[in-house]
């Protein structure tokens, strides 16, 4: 059994995909999804969200039967007290190995002092995952989604070949909580991570709670990296903070757009609408959680409310902007959210704004059949 250190930097024949950036603490290397050069503009709940590694995985070659993980775990607590489970998923192939673990550290927010909070700590406990086969196999082992991850170790029974070649098409997504998907029962059954896997895609995921404002800092952050599809789910958010009136959603939105071009004016992009929220469908917001849980717009205010979108008008303007850019840029598609989660849905929508497991994984599957496996059939 040979332990390489993840503390200081990535050893040779390891990468963790989707990670762009790490904190260099002494406990080990914090995992974030935005470059460096990003941090001074980034705000402080996108911060909190870009070192959570939705879609990150420690992709190796290896004919290991038995790898383990020391990972700290630290997980935001809920209202009552209790955190998320925590879970780490290996995929060898078509196959998932699944672990959950207690978080390392727990968050709590001190609600009568609003920004502090308290860290409190337990032990450190090796991920194990076993009975992997003694052949040379390209192993990813999925980070927990909804929790901040500090790498420090990997033990395994085997060697890493140094030679790592992922051929796989490379998908990039950039959406709201939706695509975070911390409901989701571990983090490859987030709705892109189904997707991906189920057309044979490698992701890199921008999906950020509460997050998904069009921030430019993203755009040039997309336009750098390899591509041969970008996903650009937008919306909901700017219907939940009431962030934006149309005047300018629609120049913002073209500016995205025009960023990524600039780099990669080939690559094809497709925009994606909100899926259904029954609040906000016709209703512009903010939207917050009401007694039970669910989220709903606020009433009222309609003398300050001229310019904010609904839903329905949302998707209006996503549409019209494909079809009046799509003279000049044949590779940007459109695709109605609506398509991967409808009204006929809502039962699996528990809060009135985020989907279950369930509805991720009809998400992801839809999104599979409607959208990436036509395309990739065409060899693009």
């Amino acid at each position: 059994m040979q332990t390489l250190s993840l503390k200081e930097n990535i050893p040779g024949g390891i990468k963790v995909h989707g990670a762009l950036d790490f904190d260099r603490r002494h406990e080990g290397l914090g995992v974030r999804r935005l470059p460096a050069w990003t941090r001074p503009q980034v705000p402080e709940g996108l911060d909190v969200m870009a070192r959570m590694p939705s879609g990150v995985r420690i992709c190796m070659q290896s004919n290991a039967t038995r790898i383990g993980l020391d990972a700290i775990t630290g997980a935001l607590a809920q209202a009552n007290g209790e955190t998320r489970p925590v879970h780490f998923d290996l995929q060898m192939g078509d196959s998932i190995q699944n672990k959950q673990v207690e978080p390392t550290n727990k968050i709590v927010v001190r609600n009568s002092t609003p920004g502090q909070f308290e860290v409190v700590r337990s032990d450190l406990k090796t991920v194990w995952f076993e009975d992997l086969g003694s052949h040379s196999k390209f192993v990813e082992i999925w980070l927990p989604h909804n929790a901040f991850v500090t790498l420090q170790a990997i033990h395994l029974d085997g060697e890493i070949e140094t030679d790592l070649q992922d051929k796989r098409p490379q998908w990039i997504h950039y959406g709201s909580s939706i695509s975070h998907c911390m409901e989701a029962s571990s983090p490859s059954q987030t709705w892109p991570a189904v997707a991906a896997r189920a057309t044979g895609l490698s992701l890199t995921s921008f999906g950020f709670g509460g997050q998904c404002h069009l921030d430019p800092f993203v755009a040039r952050t997309i336009a750098k990296l390899q591509a041969d599809l970008i996903s650009i789910k937008v919306g909901i958010n700017i219907i939940n903070m009431d962030s934006m009136k149309e005047r300018v959603f629609v120049p913002l939105l073209h500016g995205f757009l025009d960023t990524i071009r600039e780099q990669q004016p080939m690559t094809p992009i497709c925009l994606i609408s909100p899926i259904f929220c029954p609040s906000a469908e016709e209703h512009p917001g903010p939207t917050i959680p009401n007694s039970d849980g669910k989220f709903e717009t606020l009433p009222g205010l309609e003398q300050f409310r001229q310019g904010s979108m609904s839903l329905q008008r949302v998707r209006e303007i996503l549409a019209d902007v494909v079809r009046l850019r799509s003279a000049a840029d044949a590779n940007l598609d459109y695709l109605d959210g609506l398509k991967l989660f409808s009204a006929s849905d809502e039962h699996l929508l528990p809060d009135h704004l985020h989907p279950n497991n369930e509805g991720y994984a009809r998400m992801g599957n839809r999104f599979s059949e409607l959208y990436l496996r036509p395309h990739f059939a065409k060899g693009v």
